[in-house]
């Protein structure tokens, strides 16, 4: 089956570089200092695998798009694998680290790949979320001219959305759709995956924060 991002790397990573360059100190101070293996789950064209080594971590990548993992090799001398994240080719407990980012809007199971993340992670191994915010972004978001966000009523509306009536036109989710998870869904998965959430953020000094962080240990 084709990765929905195959086709779509050069254009994605040219989108999503300087995004990732804005939120590298954010994701640095959030997973903090530490050593040994860290994953970064769903590592896309490898943007942030710099920001997980500087760290102080040894950094393996996945991603379920060859075509993504294409430019990350380019990029990065990290051992990238392509995988599904609900079904990892690792041994239970071999991560220190996972680092889950910009993934809950582009896979249909998120509560499985946190259930796999949980498995992969060594007992009191972090696994730092961050991506979008899921009461500000997404099919029932309409983003207005002046900056303001209407929030229509579809927000309540779980699992794949092709199309939305408001997305920007060219733009990543008129490429590729989304997954919308409405908070409450987001985070009990967290907890249903038997992982303890320390702390919960919201990114950033935007007035309306279009990033969710969440610190989270396995048992």
């Amino acid at each position: 089956m084709t990765a929905r991002y195959d086709g779509q790397a050069e254009w994605y990573d040219a989108f999503n570089t300087p995004c990732a360059a804005a939120n590298q100190p954010d994701v640095a101070e959030l997973l903090g200092p530490g050593d040994g293996p860290c994953l970064d789950l769903g590592c896309g064209t490898g943007l942030y695998l710099d920001a997980i080594r500087a760290t102080g971590r040894t950094v393996v990548g996945l991603d379920r798009s060859g075509d993504q993992l294409r430019l990350a090799r380019r990029r990065d001398d990290a051992p990238l694998l392509q995988g599904d994240g609900t079904a990892l080719p690792f041994a239970a407990g071999v991560f220190g680290t996972v680092a889950a980012f910009w993934v809950s809007t582009d896979i249909g199971d998120f509560p499985g790949l946190l259930k796999e993340a949980a498995r992969v992670l060594r007992p009191g191994g972090l696994l730092l979320f961050y991506g979008a915010h899921p009461c500000l972004n997404g099919p029932h978001i309409e983003n207005r001219e002046d900056g303001a966000l209407i929030i229509h009523p579809t927000y309540r509306i779980k699992g794949w959305h092709r199309r939305g009536p408001w997305w920007r036109k060219g733009g990543v989710r008129e490429r590729v759709g989304m997954s919308q998870l409405p908070l409450p869904d987001l985070i009990n998965a967290f907890i249903d995956a038997g992982l303890d959430i320390e702390r919960v953020y919201e990114p950033g000094e935007d007035p309306i924060p279009n990033v969710l962080a969440v610190r989270a240990y396995a048992r």
